[in-house]
């Protein structure tokens, strides 16, 4: 039992401009592989936040869920095609807090809600509290709320947010109450229903908006989340209709920038799209900028931050090559495949979803094909990345590219997308390829934590490449396509515009002027820091939202 995590405590004396009470809620936190209960780039952020957020010793903390089954394990059929495994977590590591809310779930007027604690000294965040309803006392449907992070039941998935919200508002009132409370996305909403009823003020709650993309809004019917206990207590039709909107939904999304003082978008770009696709709702709070990052001494490697330092480039092909080893080492044991640490190896990582276009290589059967076989320039391609367990579309591609690859030497798909698997591709990779639709991609992080490690950016000019991109010096940028034009017509483009890239700028510079390319390197890694870390970001939370 630790007595010391049951009220507001951290290991520091917070830092004076840091010593508002933060909390922080998000769904999901990808702060080390052995804790995984993180889908993708929202965990990762939020994992690199918290991270960044001990290391300046600010007095804020984190409310999350401890998903009994994580998102999923991601391992192979008999043919090699993707299969999705739910395998029960255990993580000994984590302590109970002591502390126990009630909340009222749909028919059920008590189901207890207990926190779990990630204490700072385990991975070096500030105190995480995992909330579950795994609890003694639960009756069985009551204890599934938390098995599975983003749960495909609807009934479900609105449970899990109202134990978000409205169980870690009353945890963060056991700990003695925050000046701000803040939202990473949208899930948490009925946190601020509850506080609000609670006489939190409007000035002391805060959002983060993360996608354009439609499915990444939520939006439910106003009366089914009343009937489920969303709001904390029962509104009356009156009440319910000034908080609904397109007839009588809740937007999870709306919702949020209305209570909030203020919200921001996770790019500069980002912050354009959002304010553009809100603008016509009434009571929207202002959306500002304050774009991702990641930790830099969670993902950069030492080795290639020192070599970086003093643009020492023996020091670091030597790194880049044992790192390169490390990583063909997996490829090796996945797909029994031998890659060579000499050849230009080109990754593509991230969360399988139709915008970000894993294919976009294959749009051109006969040219991808060419490239792949060059003799005077040879390359490697490594795929990998989670689609959600139930996209069957964002499934079928990722078999297709398995089945693809299977009889070619050179590229290859890799299954088990979490922390460590993105840690080796980022280290191990030459290329870091990023091909979502403009304006489809509100960030993308995965880009920023390649670039520390030498990797250099292929990519759409979307999310946070606007604000790193110097075509040619430090990064490879497709010209842009008009993002009105049907999906075809941009994937043609940009399919186009990527073998250009590739064969005529990325590889003739790769194998004939090896000085030039280092130059770029360097270039990549001095450019992403301090600007893309996650020290910056956290700082400005504080400066510009808190």
């Amino acid at each position: 039992m630790s007595s010391k995590y049951n009220q507001w405590y951290h290991p520091y004396t917070p830092a004076k401009k840091f010593s508002k009470k933060v909390a922080y809620f998000s769904m999901e936190f990808g702060i080390d592989q052995a804790l995984n209960i993180y889908s993708g780039g929202l965990g990762f952020l939020a994992g690199s936040h918290m991270r960044s957020a001990f290391e300046l010793k600010q007095n804020q903390i984190g409310i999350g869920m401890l998903w009994k089954y994580g998102y999923y394990d991601q391992n192979r059929n008999e043919d090699q095609t993707m299969k999705a495994d739910f395998t029960e977590k255990h993580f000994d590591f984590l302590e109970d807090s002591g502390l126990e809310v009630e909340i009222k779930l749909h028919d059920n007027p008590a189901v207890k809600v207990r926190a779990m604690v990630l204490k700072p000294e385990i991975f070096g965040t500030v105190p995480i509290y995992l909330l579950t309803t795994d609890v003694e006392g639960n009756d069985h449907l009551s204890r599934t709320i938390t098995n599975h992070l983003y749960d495909s039941n609807e009934v479900t998935r609105v449970s899990q947010s109202i134990v978000l919200g409205l169980a870690g508002a009353k945890i963060v009132e056991a700990l003695g109450g925050a000046d701000v409370y803040h939202l990473n996305e949208g899930h948490g909403l009925p946190a601020f229903y509850y506080l609000r009823d609670q006489g939190v003020k409007k000035s002391q709650m805060v959002f983060t908006t993360h996608t354009p993309e439609k499915a990444g809004n939520e939006e439910r019917e106003a009366r089914f989340l009343n009937r489920c206990g969303f709001f904390g207590r029962n509104l009356s039709n009156d009440e319910l209709s000034k908080e609904a909107v397109n007839g009588g939904m809740i937007n999870y999304t709306v919702s949020a920038l209305r209570m909030a003082k203020k919200s921001n978008a996770v790019s500069k770009l980002h912050a354009k799209v959002s304010q553009d696709m809100w603008k016509d709702f009434k009571g929207v709070s202002k959306i500002i900028p304050i774009t991702n990052a990641q930790n830099q001494k969670f993902w950069q490697d030492d080795k290639i931050k020192k070599a970086a330092k003093t643009k020492n480039a023996k020091a670091f092909t030597k790194r880049k090559t044992e790192l390169k080893s490390d990583l063909f080492s997996e490829v090796y044991m996945q797909t029994g495949k031998q890659f060579d640490p000499t050849i230009l190896t080109i990754v593509w990582a991230r969360r399988f979803a139709g915008y970000k276009r894993a294919d976009l290589l294959l749009f051109d059967i006969e040219r991808f094909e060419r490239l792949i076989s060059n003799e005077k320039y040879p390359v490697q391609i490594i795929w990998a990345g989670k689609p959600y367990p139930f996209d069957y579309g964002a499934i079928d591609s990722f078999n297709y590219l398995v089945n693809y690859s299977k009889p070619r030497k050179n590229i290859t798909v890799l299954t088990g997308y979490e922390i460590e698997l993105s840690k080796k591709l980022k280290e191990g990779s030459n290329i870091w390829l990023n091909t979502p639709r403009i304006t489809r991609e509100a960030s993308g992080t995965s880009g920023m934590t390649a670039a520390m490690n030498g990797s250099v950016n292929v990519s759409t000019n979307d999310g946070w490449i606007p604000e790193f991109v110097k075509d040619s010096k430090n990064c490879f940028v497709f010209p842009e396509v008009d993002h009105n034009l049907p999906s075809w017509d941009q994937d043609r483009l940009d399919s186009e515009s990527l073998y250009d890239i590739l064969e005529n700028k990325v590889l003739p510079t790769y194998y004939d002027s090896p000085k030039k390319w280092q130059e770029i390197v360097f270039n990549g890694i001095d450019d992403v820091l301090p600007e893309f870390g996650s020290k910056r970001m956290a700082t400005q939370y504080y400066k510009e939202l808190y």
